[in-house]
């Protein structure tokens, strides 16, 4: 795992000396990504320059240095990825003249570029990339980024420059600098908390889309192809699912995941996997145990709070699988302390909480290992969230009421403020409060007026529906949401949000938080439930195989009960929290006071006061489930700071 970085600007005057300088300074702001090892490579007569941070997973020789000039001289590559099938790849190279100096799948990839193109190579690839190659004869850069989105790729034009990194904060070191900031973009941060690709919060820059290539000429714009469409996927499979019977189902999906697991225990260094006790990283445990020969390392940490503790799970899974197990109790001070360091890491707004646990479990697990499994991609793939049945229930319920009747019962919903469904929760019997009463009823009266729409999974998706009422002069974004045409491809609903969730959430959110969290310290995080193979079968598969009877991850499951017993693992979702809301009241009010305070939020001049400060006064005054939204406005004022305020 790695980080890149690089431009093309012929404004560098004398070229080699300042250039080079610039280059690496660039991508010494990405060491955490690769502490083991530097480079650069320059082509003053094309004005180029490439730089490279390495973390050493495979060929720890000075052969696997970056950038890598080929064989024949003509292509050189920086590369931030593992090729999990790259052994399966150099033998055919190998045997059609290709020369290689080590074992690294940096030189198979570059290889394979050199003898068979790069569309053709990326389209053979399995794993996790994100590379820039630069052709010396065609005087041609490319970027390639994964399928899935599972590296960053950032680019961006200045006049007649362009610049890419794998993170923003390399770009802060060009001389010519001077990020603006797009208003529409930080309301669409709020909304969603992630800046939806292909944008960042900057005009200037965009993020490289998943399952697509850019290729830069002299003279002419960038131009990007997409190698997989996972749109195009999606429909074709759904209209085409597998005709198989559940035995054959748990047996396929079975051999592809030990297939993708397997290929992911390759390294040159020790790993091990994140275990959380839930079902994604159980299977990803159990599988990968399986296929050991000595007992794996497991990671897990628990947190004091009573309702967002998982560990007492992963020890129970850890000691029927006879993992070596270790876990870390962490309570509310080692936790609140990171936060300051938040922005540092995540360099654009970024407001999934669950950011918090999972650098903690990084950094703890990076003491031992340098590779860890994850489990992450599960809930997308199997049906796992519990907004599908969410959605589904309110689909269902108001496809059964005369139009008339669901118009004046939404709007009637909607004229009840959030205040007095709070009032109302509180006085349900204990064990139904779970502060989501003017949540749920606010989904209800946006599905009872227009159900139908893919509007509906972008209202539950909206951590702040009225974004924009926050950042005066900005306006809603398009988006996929607004996509009419996605319902006629994709008819079920629970397949449609799925399939969303595939190209937004996981990428913009999920992805993103494990790759910034892992490579703050310095761990490679490998996600084989997210294999292109696993990806492309689960969408061919019947409904009834990922929902049964009341069960999300029907088919998942039963893969799982095959090495851990259900008792183990059988429990409602938790997910990754942490407990925001009494944290905001408690440890954490003098902190956000501070950072919402009515004077700072105008300084900074992209959030009004106004309402700011009136959710922060309910949230105070004990309104239920503010927490998120007010969360996602602390981490853009405390981003703001980090990055947007003069040094003083």
């Amino acid at each position: 795992m790695c980080g890149i970085a690089g431009f093309i600007d012929p404004q560098f005057v004398p070229f080699a000396e300042s250039a080079r300088w610039t280059v690496q300074a660039m991508a010494d702001t990405l060491g955490h990504r690769g502490p083991d090892d530097r480079g650069e490579w320059l082509d003053p007569a094309a004005a180029i320059a490439l730089a490279h941070r390495r973390l050493s997973i495979v060929d720890l020789s000075p052969a696997g240095h970056q950038p890598m000039v080929s064989a024949s001289g003509r292509f050189v590559v920086v590369y931030n990825g593992e090729i999990y099938n790259a052994a399966e790849l150099r033998r055919p190279l190998a045997e059609q003249g290709a020369r290689f100096r080590g074992h690294s799948d940096t030189e198979v990839l570059l290889e394979s570029c050199a003898t068979h193109g790069v569309r053709a190579t990326v389209e053979r690839l399995c794993g996790m990339f994100a590379f820039a190659l630069w052709d010396t004869r065609q005087r041609t850069l490319t970027l390639v980024r994964d399928r899935l989105g599972i590296k960053p790729l950032y680019w961006g034009l200045w006049g007649g420059a362009f610049l890419f990194a794998s993170e923003l904060k390399a770009f802060a070191r060009h001389p010519r600098w001077a990020p603006e900031i797009d208003r529409d973009r930080v309301a669409a941060f709020l909304r969603f908390g992630y800046v939806p690709a292909p944008w960042s919060i900057y005009k200037q820059i965009r993020k490289l889309a998943p399952g697509t290539l850019l290729t830069v000429r002299s003279g002419a714009e960038p131009e990007i192809t997409r190698y997989w469409d996972a749109r195009q996927l999606a429909v074709a499979a759904l209209r085409e699912p597998l005709p198989l019977s559940d035995q054959e189902a748990t047996d396929q999906l079975e051999t592809l995941l030990s297939t993708a697991i397997q290929r992911r225990m390759v390294a040159d260094v020790p790993l091990g996997a994140f275990l959380s006790g839930g079902i994604d990283s159980s299977t990803v445990a159990a599988l990968m145990q399986a296929r050991s020969g000595r007992r794996i390392r497991t990671f897990s940490i628990g947190f004091g709070e009573r309702g967002y503790d998982e560990s007492a799970y992963a020890k129970a899974v850890a000691a029927h699988l006879g993992t070596e197990h270790t876990q870390l109790y962490v309570g509310a001070p080692e936790a609140l302390a990171l936060i300051p360091e938040l922005a540092k890491w995540y360099d654009e707004p970024f407001g999934d909480s669950s950011q918090i646990p999972m650098i903690l479990l990084s950094q703890l697990t990076r003491r031992y290992v340098t590779v860890a499994l994850s489990g992450d991609g599960g809930d997308e793939l199997f049906g796992g969230y519990t907004r599908y049945a969410l959605a589904d229930r309110i689909v269902s319920v108001a496809g059964r009421i005369p139009r008339p009747f669901r118009v004046v019962g939404g709007t009637g919903i909607s004229l009840v403020p959030a205040g007095v469904w709070d009032v109302l929760e509180r006085l349900l019997p204990r064990r139904l409060r779970a502060g989501r009463l003017a949540k749920f009823m606010r989904h209800a009266a946006f599905g009872l007026t227009g159900a139908a729409s893919n509007g509906l999974y972008r209202e539950i998706m909206s951590i702040c529906p009225d974004a924009e009422t926050f950042v005066p002069g900005s306006q809603p974004m398009p988006d996929l949401f607004a996509d009419s045409t996605l319902a006629v491809e994709i008819p079920e609903f629970f397949r449609r949000a799925q399939f969303l969730d595939l190209v937004t959430y996981l990428p913009d959110d999920i992805l993103t938080k494990i790759d910034r969290a892992s490579m703050a310290a310095s761990l490679e995080a490998r996600v084989p439930l997210l294999d292109h193979t696993v990806v492309e079968f689960t969408f061919r598969l019947a409904t009834s195989l990922l929902r049964r009877q009341g069960k999300a991850k029907w088919l998942l499951r039963q893969v799982l009960y095959r090495y851990v017993p259900p008792a183990l693992v059988e429990r409602p979702k938790m997910g990754f929290a942490v407990p925001l809301e009494a944290w905001l009241r408690g440890p954490l009010r003098a902190w956000a006071e501070n950072l919402l305070n009515e004077r700072r939020l105008r300084e900074s001049g992209f959030l009004d006061p106004v309402p700011v400060r009136r959710l922060w006064g309910v949230h105070l005054a004990g309104g239920s489930g503010l927490q998120h939204a007010l969360w996602n406005l602390l981490m853009f004022q405390a981003w703001h700071e980090r990055w947007m305020r003069p040094a003083s």
